[in-house]
């Protein structure tokens, strides 16, 4: 009988420890934003795409993300956020490619909030001012393409570079391997010749020498 009480009350001390560590981790807040009553200010941080949190407490119901330097939001960011009435994302250099596909159908989600009428698109160039949430989505895919034509074309102009590196390796290797083979066969004539001259040389100190005893 003590065993199972022991037993219950380990189970329900693991359940309240671990209930509490996920209330924890999901109501931390951000060390680069400031949060207060469900207010999550992340606004003047220079904050990009790369550096913005990657969550934020499940009770946040206003996130303030205005005056940075985003270009997208990761995919999902704001569906976590069950409580959000109101975020404000002005003020960032939205970049109307692939990657605003998700932000995008975010704030078409929200329908008619005011907060979504100010925010507009820095680049391309010809999408500048243009307001995301009316974007036709059709011009979003077609920007893809051309991004995705971009870095195919780079990938081929990278290979043929690499290629052309490679044929220049191979060919300043086939060049000193023919030079090595010059030299060796110079170096090999020479001492053939040498030794043939020593040889003579030998010969005609023995006919001297036994032309003197002769005589």
């Amino acid at each position: 009988m003590c065993v199972c009480v022991c037993a219950g009350m380990r189970s329900v001390v693991l359940v309240f420890f671990l209930s509490a560590m996920a209330a924890v981790v999901q109501g931390s807040c951000p060390h680069v934003c400031s949060c207060s009553a469900g207010v999550v200010d992340c606004s003047n941080r220079a904050l990009t795409t790369a550096t913005l949190p990657s969550s934020f407490p499940a009770s946040t119901t206003e996130l303030l993300l205005n005056e940075n330097h985003l270009t997208a939001l990761p995919t999902g960011l704001l569906d976590a956020l069950p409580a959000l009435r109101r975020v404000a994302l002005h003020g960032n250099s939205w970049a109307c490619d692939c990657a605003i596909l998700y932000l995008r159908g975010w704030m078409l989600k929200r329908g008619s909030d005011p907060s979504m009428r100010n925010v507009s698109c820095s680049s391309p160039a010809h999408l500048r001012g243009r307001l995301i949430v009316y974007l036709p989505e059709q011009e979003l895919l077609d920007s893809c393409r051309y991004w995705l034509c971009n870095l195919a074309l780079a990938s081929q102009i990278s290979l043929l570079v690499f290629i052309g590196v490679q044929a220049l390796l191979l060919a300043s290797v086939i060049f000193f391997l023919r030079r090595f083979e010059r030299l060796t066969e110079e170096a090999q004539r020479t001492a053939a010749e040498s030794f043939t001259a020593e040889e003579n040389a030998d010969h005609n100190s023995e006919y001297v020498m036994l032309k003197d005893r002769s005589m």
